[in-house]
């Protein structure tokens, strides 16, 4: 299945659920946010959240830090 992430083409294989693809591609899933065709999706529906080919996400991973 075709999966263009960040604006990349990757491959993987299906079924894959939007939690799994985070644990894949070694993601904390307290530290991103992910917009799946246009819409954010919200943390506790990324296990039942399916993949299907051609879907396209945004993952914004957060940085921690502060100002001195």
């Amino acid at each position: 299945m075709k999966l263009n992430i960040n604006g990349q083409e990757q491959q993987f294989d299906a079924p894959l659920s939007l939690a799994s693809l985070l644990e894949r591609l070694g993601m904390k899933q307290d530290r991103v946010a992910v917009e799946l065709n246009r819409g954010i999706v919200r943390r506790e529906l990324w296990a039942e959240t399916k993949l299907s080919e051609g879907d396209k996400l945004e993952i914004v991973h957060f940085v921690g830090g502060g100002s001195r």
